[in-house]
């Protein structure tokens, strides 16, 4: 039988993904590791591969079109199918338990019963509660309603095809999916059908007519749904997953927050000196990154994340640096940064940094990693406090580096002063070891020559 690809979970906690390009068309062979497409997620674009061998024998998504996390995208024929396999598949596809959820016959399936469906999805990521839960069976003595062949329920209502999030959208919204018409592979109703049923005017009804007195004022105009001189900026997916993940971290971890004042002029020097006989370029933030990994080598206990279950240990310094793009804040993850060199962490961040303004960032480069770092002392910004971005355990905010007056041995100096804040996550890091972690950033960063080496 034909089989059916389906939208993979390309990145966690994504509900929905979108086809930016395929690389294949049909009649193509392809095999196991076939680049087949290019899926745009919230922050992400991710090369999808095939898990398949066959030939495509239809592209069920057009590029630029979205889908939720298990709708069918491609068919793989194999050899001697044809357009009809390619219809039954997708059939079957929206007919399966994993589309419609239908209630199992109880008792062995009868002759000539259909097959379940070929499609599968393919490198989805269990969610941490699918992880962790058990299957309980029925027990014995529960009874199983049977569904007739002819697909209504006893109560004759037609089976409705719809995915567990439409179903869990329209149960939230009091919606009745059988007055939907769906326009999926087998009828099945898609997002994109319930936002339209959705977005319907409600039936008005008219109240009963009242004679108005004949004093009674002209109604008030209708109010502008806008202030005047205002326009709505409708948001974008990107927008929408930043402000969730951010208003969860604040609401759900306890932040706290220590800062400490760094002297650069060493730092700013060095730079100098490496820039000048190095054809990468390294920026301050990347003496940053270093400074901090040396840190975490200092103090490897604050090298932890939270977990319900016990504190989560790092065997290697993975940082997140912050990246301002034109549709929000990307996070990519610089990997086990206390074993490069100062030249590798600049090239890569840079790197990174590029193709995260060009959303061309790969799923495993937005995920992992426990500590963060955020830097808008370029923009002349002299002091801030960051939010987790969890499951990080604490984030770096990094000012700008001003000239200051400072004591140094009981006399007043001029030095170049750069203020670092700390939030730390209070179920994994107290505040001896944050300071202790502190402390160690600190002297790394004002000798920076014995962080580099």
């Amino acid at each position: 039988m034909a089989t059916v690809v389906v939208m993979p979970s390309v990145l966690a906690g994504a509900a929905e993904a979108a086809i930016a390009r395929w690389l294949v068309a049909p009649g193509d062979l392809v095999q196991p590791g076939t680049p087949v497409a290019e899926i745009e997620t919230e922050k992400a674009l991710v090369e999808y591969q095939a898990e398949d061998s066959g030939t495509v024998g239809r592209l069920v998504l057009p590029e630029g079109a979205t889908g939720e996390i298990g709708d069918p995208i491609l068919v793989l024929l194999a050899d001697g199918e044809t357009g009809a396999d390619i219809d039954a598949a997708l059939g079957a596809a929206a007919a399966s338990p994993a589309a419609a959820t239908p209630v199992a016959p109880s008792g062995p399936a009868p002759a000539g019963a259909p097959a379940p469906a070929a499609g599968r999805p393919a490198a989805v990521q269990p969610t941490p509660a699918a992880a962790g839960s058990r299957a309980v069976a029925p027990g014995p003595s529960a009874p199983v309603a049977a569904v007739p062949p002819d697909g209504h329920s006893p109560d004759r209502r037609p089976r409705v095809f719809a995915s567990p999030l439409v179903r869990k959208i329209a149960g939230g919204r009091g919606v009745d999916l059988a007055g939907i018409e769906g326009t999926g592979p087998g009828g099945r109703i898609t997002r994109r059908d319930l936002d339209r049923h959705l977005a319907r005017p409600a039936p008005r009804r008219e109240p009963p007519a009242v004679p108005a007195p004949a004093t009674s004022p002209a109604p008030p105009p209708a109010a502008s749904p806008l202030p005047a001189g205002t326009r709505l900026i409708p948001h974008t997916p990107m927008r929408r997953a930043i402000a969730r993940r951010l208003a969860e971290a604040k609401a759900t971890i306890p932040h706290f927050y220590m800062a400490a004042d760094c002297v650069v002029d060493e730092l700013l020097a060095l730079r100098r000196q490496v820039n000048a006989a190095s054809a990468v370029r390294a920026s301050v933030n990347d003496f940053v990154i270093v400074a901090a990994a040396a840190a975490f080598a200092d103090v490897p206990e604050a090298n932890v994340t939270w977990s319900d279950e016990g504190l989560i240990a790092q065997e290697n310094v993975d940082i997140s640096i912050a990246v301002a793009t034109e549709g929000g804040l990307v996070t990519p993850v610089l990997r086990d940064v206390a074993r490069k060199k100062l030249t590798e962490v600049a090239r890569e961040s840079a790197d990174l940094a590029a193709r995260a303004r060009d959303r061309r960032l790969l799923q495993h480069e937005l995920e992992g990693g426990a500590f963060a770092i955020s830097n808008l002392g370029m923009y002349g910004t002299a002091e801030f406090s960051a939010i987790i971005n969890p499951p990080q355990s604490g984030i770096l905010a990094v000012g700008a580096a001003r000239a200051q007056p400072v004591a140094v041995d009981g006399a007043v100096t001029v030095a170049t002063v750069m203020r670092c804040t700390l939030s730390v996550d209070h179920r994994a890091i107290d505040g001896a070891l944050a300071a202790r972690w502190l402390a160690a950033f600190t002297a790394r960063v004002q000798s920076p020559l014995a962080a580099i080496a």
